[in-house]
């Protein structure tokens, strides 16, 4: 199957909203976000993104359909919990560019999607003038009753791209979970930063 990987920026990505959420929803509905999303709320996060003019959407696309997405966004217009901790520390959100979620359809994985859409928003966060990124994961226990057998964390491919965990930030954001019973869940997430270079 061949695709097609590109990037999309501010207004633009306006019409990949709905492509957006539904894969958001089913990607992070597995462990480990156990994420139970719905429509309404994911039009009000991804329209953060549509109205910043210096995010990026990085499309993976076959025949048409959106099969995967990669967001990002200068860390200033960022929710406050990704801000608080550099805030926490004394350091200005305005010099970091933040990497939302990526999320790919598993047929398509492993194809080296993954690298792609972490190159492609480097570039563009480079593009806007930012030589710092930062994202955040997940903290799941080893023992988590969901955890699917043979599960493998992502944190060796974050090692080898250049990413760092920093120790002692965190942030702290609430979700329906799948194993929830609809309540909202507050869970604790890491960042993970590096600075690109030009």
């Amino acid at each position: 199957m061949e695709h097609r990987v590109h990037c999309l920026g501010g207004t633009e990505i306006g019409p990949y909203l709905d492509a957006t959420a539904r894969l958001r929803i089913s990607v992070f509905k597995g462990f480990p976000y156990l994420y139970q999303g719905d429509a309404a709320s994911e039009q009000s996060y991804l329209r953060s993104y549509a109205r910043c003019p210096r995010s990026v959407f990085v499309l993976a696309e076959e025949g048409g359909e959106v099969v995967g997405v990669s967001t990002g966004l200068p860390l200033a217009d960022a929710d406050q919990a990704f801000r608080k901790p550099f805030e926490d520390s004394g350091i200005s959100p305005g010099d970091w560019f933040y990497f939302g979620e990526s999320v790919l359809e598993p047929a398509w994985r492993g194809r080296g999607i993954g690298h792609r859409f972490f190159d492609e928003r480097e570039k563009w966060a480079l593009a806007q003038g930012y030589f710092k990124t930062c994202f955040c994961s997940v903290v799941r226990s080893d023992n988590h009753p969901l955890k699917p057998a043979g599960y493998r964390p992502h944190d060796e491919f974050w090692t080898k791209r250049g990413y760092t965990q920093v120790p002692g930030w965190k942030a702290r954001l609430s979700w329906c979970q799948v194993d929830s019973a609809g309540r909202e869940v507050e869970n604790e997430l890491v960042f993970w930063t590096r600075e690109v270079e030009a």
